[in-house]
C-alpha cells in the first residue's frame, strides 16, 4: 500500500514539474553540471594519478636506484680543460653487494651517447653498458633474439641489445638479429630487440627510448672510461666509472632500511654529494598519498558545483511554493496532513535532483572521453565517483527542499484558500 502511494505521489510530482518544463529543466541544470564536473575531475585525476603510480611500479618495489650526479660546485668552478671527477665507483658496487643486509644483487651501469650508423642510416643511441642481470631487474618484453649473457662478458663479445623504437630507426627495410652496426668507431652484432619505454614527468625511469645495451666488460675495453664532450668550441672531459647502481632487495619491507644503510656507507666513502638515492617503494607511498589529497582537492571543488545547484532547487521550490499556496490550501481543506505536504514538496525536489543527477552521470562520462580523445591525456572514471555523486545530488535535493516543503505545510488552510 504505502509503495502504490509512494509511486502516485511520484507521478504527481513529475506532472506538476512537467507543468513548467523549461523552469524544470533550468532547474536541474546546476545539478547536471556539478555531477558531470564531480565525475570528470575525478576522472582527470584519477588518469594522471595511476600513470605515475604505473611508472613508478615499473621500477619494482623491491629496488633502489643509485644514480651518479655532478656537484653543483663542481660545475661553477669547472674550467674547459679540466676533467670532472665525480661520481659512483666500481667498489661502491661491490660494498653494497657484499655488506649491506639483505641485498640480494646489484647492477652496475655506465651510460654513453654514441652515433650509432648502419649503411645510410644513423641515430643517436644511448649506450647501457651493463650485466645481464640488468634485464631481470628492468623487467621488458623481448620482441626477437635475446638479452645479455654471461658467456658475452666472459669471452668480450661485441654484441648489443636494441630497444624497438632504436631498431626500426636503424634496421628499418634490413635484417635484424645479426646484423652489424657501426655504434661511434666499434662495430656490434644485434642479439636482441627489447621493448623499450621511458617514464615522463614523475620518475627517471632506467631505460630510454633509443637505448643499446652492451657487456660492462667490452664497454670498458672499446671506449674507455673518460668521456668527451665537444661544445660551442671548448671540451669538456669526465671521469664517471658508474654513471648507476640498481640494487634488489630480498623483501619490500627491508628496502627502505637497506636504503638508509647504503646512504650511511656512501656518505663515509664520498666527500661531496655526488650521488642520489631513489627508492620506487618511497615515491610509490608518496605518489599515492598524492593521489588521495589531489582526489579530495578535486571532489571538493567540484562540490561547489553541486552547492550551488542546490540552493537553485531551493529557490525554485520556494517560488513554487507561493505559485501553489491555493492549491496546498484546498488539499488541506479535503484532508491532506502535513507529512503529506512535505513528502509531495520533497519528491519533486528529489525528482529534480535524482533527475540531474542521472543526467549529469552522462556528462561526467562524456567529459573524461572528449579529454581523452583530444588532449592525449589518459583519464579513468572510478565507479565510486558515478554512486558517490548520484548520492550527494540526491542528498542535496532533500536537503535543500526540507525548507520549501516545511514552509508549504505551515501555510494556515484558510488563509491559503483566500491567496489570489
Amino acid at each position: 500500500m504505502k509503495a502504490a502511494l509512494l509511486v502516485r505521489n511520484v507521478r504527481l510530482g513529475v506532472k506538476d514539474l512537467l507543468l513548467h518544463k523549461l523552469r524544470s529543466l533550468l532547474t536541474m541544470l546546476g545539478v547536471v553540471f556539478g555531477v558531470g564536473s564531480v565525475i570528470a575531475m575525478l576522472a582527470v585525476g584519477e588518469g594522471a594519478s595511476s600513470q605515475a603510480l604505473a611508472e613508478i611500479r615499473k621500477l619494482g618495489s623491491n629496488n633502489i636506484m643509485i644514480t651518479s650526479v655532478k656537484p653543483v660546485e663542481d660545475e661553477q668552478q669547472q674550467r674547459p680543460s679540466m676533467m670532472a671527477v665525480y661520481g659512483l665507483f666500481y667498489e661502491d658496487e661491490v660494498r653494497i653487494r657484499e655488506t649491506i643486509p639483505h641485498v640480494r644483487r646489484t647492477v652496475p651501469v655506465r651510460l654513453l651517447r654514441r652515433d650509432a650508423t648502419i649503411g645510410e642510416r644513423r641515430a643517436e643511441l644511448r649506450i647501457v653498458a651493463t650485466t645481464p642481470d640488468w634485464f631481470d631487474l628492468v623487467r621488458r618484453d623481448i620482441i626477437a633474439g635475446r638479452t645479455l649473457t654471461v658467456h658475452d662478458a666472459g669471452r668480450f663479445a661485441a654484441v648489443c641489445v636494441l630497444t624497438e623504437a632504436g631498431a626500426r630507426r636503424l634496421l628499418a627495410g634490413a635484417y635484424t638479429i645479426g646484423e652489424r652496426i657501426r655504434i661511434g668507431s666499434e662495430f656490434f652484432t644485434v642479439v636482441g630487440i627489447v621493448r623499450g619505454e621511458s617514464a615522463g614527468g614523475a620518475v627517471e625511469a632506467p631505460d630510454q627510448e633509443f637505448d643499446a645495451y652492451v657487456p660492462l666488460e667490452v664497454a670498458q675495453r672499446l671506449f674507455g672510461e673518460v668521456s668527451v664532450r665537444h661544445a660551442q668550441g671548448s671540451r669538456e672531459m669526465e671521469l664517471v666509472e658508474l654513471h648507476r647502481i640498481l640494487v634488489e632487495v630480498d623483501s619490500a619491507d627491508r628496502v627502505e632500511t637497506a636504503a638508509s644503510a647504503i646512504e650511511a656507507m656512501l656518505q663515509r666513502f664520498h666527500r661531496k654529494p655526488d650521488y642520489r638515492i631513489s627508492v620506487p617503494l618511497a615515491l610509490l607511498r608518496q605518489a599515492e598519498a598524492t593521489k588521495r589529497t589531489f582526489n579530495i582537492v578535486l571532489g571538493s571543488i567540484a562540490g561547489i558545483s553541486l552547492l550551488v545547484g542546490g540552493i537553485g532547487i531551493m529557490n525554485i521550490m520556494l517560488a513554487s511554493v507561493t505559485e501553489r499556496t491555493r492549491e496546498i490550501g484546498i488539499r488541506r481543506a479535503i484532508g491532506a496532513r502535513r507529512r503529506q505536504i512535505i513528502g509531495q514538496f520533497l519528491i519533486e525536489t528529489v525528482v529534480l535532483s535524482g533527475g540531474g543527477g542521472l543526467l549529469g552521470i552522462g556528462v561526467g562520462l562524456l567529459i573524461p572521453k572528449l579529454i581523452s580523445r583530444f588532449s592525449g591525456m589518459p583519464t579513468i572514471v572510478p565507479l565510486y565517483s558515478l554512486a558517490l555523486s548520484f548520492g550527494i545530488s540526491v542528498a542535496i535535493g532533500i536537503v535543500f527542499g526540507l525548507y520549501p516543503a516545511w514552509r508549504a505545510a505551515q501555510l494556515d488552510p484558510i488563509s491559503a484558500l483566500r491567496h489570489e
